[in-house]
């Protein structure tokens, strides 16, 4: 088991739900050392000095970026066909950890941006769900009639930006967003990848993904 990748994760940040979520579709299987943000262990950050999750260590080489690891993982193994989608799906996620996550952050951390207005924030951020709210009433999913990569890597972010305000999210008229969010809320892909484990530490047993 030593020998498999390591993914160094935690639970309720976006970019590792959506890290699991394509490791959990793929199979591959590795070992999760969930940790703390506000104590980050020795060994996280000799593997990844910019001491941001999710980081894969393969053993071979270390990948940074939530959006490669998927791309890893799904690379080996994609049976729900995941990658399977236009290049349209990739302008969305690039929007989506653009300028949709700044003004996500703009709101949520506002007391960190005293100069930023939230209303124009949140009005940047409604205008890329409005963009979603046109795909999903057509088909359901962002690609079509069928779950992709541009749903799962985005989905979490749109969960993060809801629960900000969930109130102000509910009365907007995202009648198909909403019931993309709460479907995928209650989907066993999501309760499964928000298992909560205790922060690793050195010596501990190792816990298997998926």
């Amino acid at each position: 088991m030593s020998t498999l990748p390591i993914l160094w994760s935690f639970r309720r940040c976006p970019y590792a739900m959506r890290a699991r979520l394509a490791i959990r579709s793929s199979g591959v299987p590795v070992i999760l050392r969930e940790i703390l943000l506000r104590d980050k262990p020795d060994a996280f950050l000799a593997t990844s000095p910019k001491g941001t999750v999710p980081v894969v260590d393969t053993g071979n080489s270390v990948i940074e970026e939530s959006r490669d690891i998927m791309i890893w993982a799904l690379t080996q193994n994609d049976p729900e066909k995941w990658l399977d989608m236009p290049p349209a799906g990739h302008g969305l996620i690039n929007h989506c950890d653009g300028p949709f996550k700044q003004a996500l952050d703009h709101t949520k951390y506002a007391v960190r941006y005293p100069d930023i207005d939230i209303a124009v924030e949140r009005a940047k951020a409604l205008a890329f769900l409005t963009e979603l709210e046109s795909r999903l009433n057509q088909t359901g999913f962002l690609m079509g009639h069928r779950c992709t990569l541009a749903d799962m890597a985005i989905l979490p972010f749109v969960r993060q930006f809801a629960n900000t305000d969930r109130e102000w999210f509910d009365i907007q008229g995202l009648t198909a967003v909403t019931k993309w969010l709460d479907d995928f809320l209650r989907s066993a892909e999501f309760k499964a990848i928000m298992t909560k484990y205790v922060p690793w530490q050195d010596g501990q047993d190792a816990v298997p993904f998926p």
